[in-house]
């Protein structure tokens, strides 16, 4: 009798700030199917990157165990993202002039240009992490999507790059290798995101997907099926629990505890007259926090975020362009009153995402909100499989070999080609936001004291 091929899977590495996420699934036609998921609390990760190695290899080790455990096969190679406070994005666009201008424009070329993007110029200790083509010139033509097929003299493409430190892909290869298990994709975990819990018409009528984590919050710009933009705001739920210690006088597990059971981010729809107990410490009298003060603590951290986001919505060129408004995903966005803050601080429709299109069976937990970006890599790790750049999705792993030959083989064609690049963004408005909500929460605080 002739063996049944094995079904193809997928294991995924997510390293968050707050928790580190496992999971294994493969793809069915009714879905992706999650054959295991496990997770524990993050150690030797701020702000979405390695800082210890060891602490890291310590918390995957036991639950890549656990995942082979349950699955009955070993994990080999897993699918890895990769995001945290310095990745950034800019525009650049590369002019080609060909030698035949009577033969149509071939995927090589197009390709062959894509590639030589990860070899743009940026700030020392930084390094292209992908590349996203927004649009095409050729000759007269302007504004074409997909110029394969089309005949001229001259390409001009656009492109967004997305820039990372060299160093965090690289603590992040060290230490998933450390652990046993090879790096198969590291994927921009954003992007991720964007496949488990955007639907196809927000990704084509413009939306703004915002990912608040533990460490930080992440914004993407979609338009026309195609990313716009990307920024990460190095501040995420964890601050806001920081806030609320600080502000009530609590320990950092009361102060998380208030903030998911009690905390509102919107001070107009906190109860007026309402306030939580908090037990005495040594002997002492038990004291109030009243709702009110809780959510102005909350409010103005969460109202910081969002200026930040705003104004990368701004840089995006995108803002007056997002029918489909602000999607919310991540821990974060469990925050009660979160929408109707956003609502009214930005004007656009939101609403919380969870993953979609998912077969949990006895794993729950990867159809909340915390586990979008886990669920992203096992889609992204999928459907990037079969696909080049004119889907706009490849694999950081998978290039890097391709972007070394590309000089040889510009060489060996003597293509002549220029590259131009926009001014990099100020982000000194963004500093200032910062300082001056900060500065407001402290003195409104004072006050209310």
């Amino acid at each position: 009798m002739k063996e049944q091929p094995k079904e193809k899977t997928i294991s995924v590495i997510d390293l968050g700030t707050t928790k580190v996420v496992c999971l294994t699934g493969t793809k069915t036609p009714e879905g992706y199917k999650i054959l295991a998921s496990y997770e524990a609390p993050s150690q030797g990760i701020l702000r979405g990157e390695v800082v210890n190695n060891q602490s890291v290899i310590q918390t995957l080790k036991p639950l890549l165990e656990e995942l082979q455990k349950t699955t009955g096969q070993p994990i080999e190679e897993a699918v890895v993202g990769i995001a945290g406070q310095y990745v950034r994005c800019k525009s650049v666009s590369s002019h080609f002039n060909r030698t035949n201008s009577s033969r149509e424009i071939s995927e090589d070329e197009i390709n062959s240009m894509w590639l030589s993007m990860y070899n743009s110029r940026v700030n020392p200790g930084e390094e292209v992490l992908h590349v996203v083509p927004q649009s095409y010139h050729v000759d007269e033509y302007r504004g074409l999507i997909n110029p394969v097929g089309t005949f001229g003299n001259t390409i001009e493409a656009n492109y967004k790059i997305f820039i990372g430190k060299s160093v965090s892909a690289e603590h992040t290869k060290r230490s998933i290798e450390n652990a046993g298990v090879k790096l198969s994709k590291l994927i921009l975990e954003p992007l991720a995101t964007a496949e488990a819990v955007l639907a196809e018409d927000e990704k084509e009528l413009g939306v703004a997907l915002v990912d608040i984590g533990g460490g930080t919050t992440d914004l993407l710009v979609y338009h026309d099926n195609i990313v716009r933009h990307t920024a990460v705001i190095p501040f995420g739920g964890n601050v806001i629990t920081e806030d609320i210690r600080q502000g009530c006088q609590l320990t950092s597990r009361q102060a998380e505890q208030m903030k998911i059971q009690y905390g509102s981010c919107y001070v107009d729809l906190a109860p007026a007259k309402k306030a939580i107990v908090i037990p005495g410490i040594g002997g002492r009298e038990p004291r109030e926090v009243s709702f009110k003060f809780l959510s102005s603590i909350i409010e103005a951290r969460v109202d910081e975020i969002m200026d930040a986001i705003m104004y990368e919505i701004q840089q995006s060129g995108y803002a007056d362009r997002l029918p489909a408004g602000i999607v919310l995903t991540g821990g974060g966005s469990l925050l009660t009153d979160l929408v109707p803050f956003i609502k009214f601080k930005t004007g656009y429709e939101a609403r919380v995402a969870r993953p979609r299109g998912i077969i949990s069976g006895e794993f729950d937990e990867v159809n909340q909100v915390t586990h979008s970006c886990a669920v992203g890599m096992l889609i992204y790790g999928f459907e990037a499989a079969n696909q080049f750049s004119a889907e706009r999705k490849p694999s950081l792993t998978d290039i890097f070999e391709e972007v070394e030959k590309v000089p040889r083989a510009k060489a060996r064609r003597k293509k002549k080609s220029a590259t131009t690049e926009d001014k990099e963004k100020d982000t000194s408005l963004i500093n200032s936001i910062f300082i001056s909500n900060v500065a407001r929460f402290f003195t409104e605080s004072n006050n209310e004291a």
